[in-house]
């Protein structure tokens, strides 16, 4: 067995900041230090860096594991990396007194993504995409980039009108919350040749060096590869505390309406951290249903009509969740995305789903005012719900639901 030295595991830090640029050095150097140890196995790995280790051991465990995967894949792998920008200003640049939010995100990603890639199978673009931002995130992102020729940035204003059938119900990028933006990262990654697209956020919360962990199930067959935050050997730091406790009644209805892909085992259908193949990717954008948050359900019930396979795979996430859209945009804003466009999803491609909670989704959420008076409280019968009884009928009808939620508004 591989030990990881007492002294190296002294040096890990139990935080990391996703804002300091001397934590993500530190990170590299716990890396290759880990990298260096000539009999440390996978096994040795998921041993000694599990949940009771310090947190950067974790994040460098998954670095390491990852450079691994890479170094098994026997063919040049061909990838585009995409991500949306909308009111990222701050995140784009440097921390400062003035930016105490700054993460440097798009030089980070390019240096996650070089460090992944040297002297490996990989050869990558970064597409970075406004999606419409009233602050320039798009302008800033090519000042940074300058001359590079990896990174491509991409402005969905520019796109539209489009008569292709991806973007040819998108009147205008006032209308995408996000899934356009991917959409047209996509379309470009597409059109340069790329076999195969990553998307992830375009803050620093999952770090790229990361990516073969998808590329090596990609490359052995997967045309589609989900990152999973809930796998039991994932890292995650989330700060669950911004939802009340009514999240599991949102998360109850979202279920029953979303069955098709909760009953294979996907919980975590909203991680920015998915592959989808070439194959796969023109499918889907044959005719997308949503250009906003819920692009990925939207993408998931394209690939289950497909009959296609998804492979997860465990990851690291720290939240960054000082500037997410979640917060900027009020999360119940987000959450009436979520849901009535996973219902719109489902409709449009014929998915099953339990239509009474359908029903009741349209007769009963017109906006997020009406999530707002449930986020805060919670029925007697989902109490004590533990997260598989979430989206089960059985704890709890749509019926009662709706009786539920027609008393919470009566109340206010």
């Amino acid at each position: 067995m591989g030990t990881i030295p007492a002294e190296l595991v002294a040096t890990a830090q139990p935080k990391f900041d996703l804002t300091e640029s001397s934590a993500q050095q530190h990170l590299y150097q716990l890396t290759e230090a880990l990298l260096a140890l000539p009999d440390l196995t996978l096994a040795d790995l998921q041993a000694q860096a599990g949940s009771d280790a310090p947190l950067e051991l974790r994040i460098a465990a998954k670095l390491v594991a990852s450079r691994w995967a890479v170094q098994r894949i026997n063919r040049l792998v061909q990838v585009g990396v995409v991500f949306a920008m909308w009111g990222e200003q701050n995140r784009l640049y440097p921390k400062s007194a003035d930016n105490p939010h700054g993460e440097d995100a798009l030089r980070v990603k390019l240096e996650q993504l070089r460090w992944i890639s040297q002297d490996m199978p990989v050869q990558w673009t970064l597409y970075a995409v406004d999606d419409g931002c009233p602050h320039g995130s798009g302008r800033i992102a090519q000042e940074i980039a300058g001359d590079d020729s990896q990174v491509k940035v991409l402005f969905l204003t520019d796109a539209l009108p489009s008569n292709g059938p991806a973007l040819a119900k998108l009147a205008s990028a006032n209308d995408s919350r996000k899934g356009g933006a991917v959409i047209l990262g996509c379309q470009q990654a597409l059109a340069d040749g790329m076999e195969a697209v990553i998307y992830t956020d375009a803050d620093n919360s999952v770090h790229l060096g990361q990516i073969g962990l998808l590329l090596e199930p990609f490359a052995a067959g997967h045309k589609v590869v989900l990152g999973n935050r809930k796998d039991p050997q994932s890292v995650l730091v989330k700060q669950e505390a911004r939802w009340g406790i009514g999240i599991k009644v949102l998360r109850h209805m979202q279920r029953m309406i979303g069955q098709a892909i909760f009953s294979q085992g996907i919980r975590d259908t909203q991680a920015a951290f998915k592959l989808y193949s070439r194959e796969v990717l023109q499918n889907i954008l044959q005719n997308p249903t949503v250009y906003d948050f819920s692009f990925d359900t939207d993408w998931l019930l394209a690939v289950i009509a497909m009959q296609e396979p998804m492979k997860r795979v465990p990851f690291a996430f720290i939240d960054s969740a000082a500037e997410s859209a979640s917060i900027v945009q009020g999360p119940m804003t987000t959450w009436e995305t979520l849901l009535l466009g996973l219902l719109k999803a489902v409709r449009a491609r014929q998915i099953p789903h339990n239509e009474a909670m359908a029903q009741v989704l349209d007769e009963e959420i017109k906006s997020y005012k009406d999530l707002d008076l449930l986020i805060n409280h919670l029925p007697p019968e989902l109490e004590s719900a533990t997260e598989t009884d979430l989206g089960d009928p059985a704890v709890m009808s749509p019926q009662a639901l709706q009786a539920w939620i027609k008393a919470r508004k009566g109340s206010e």
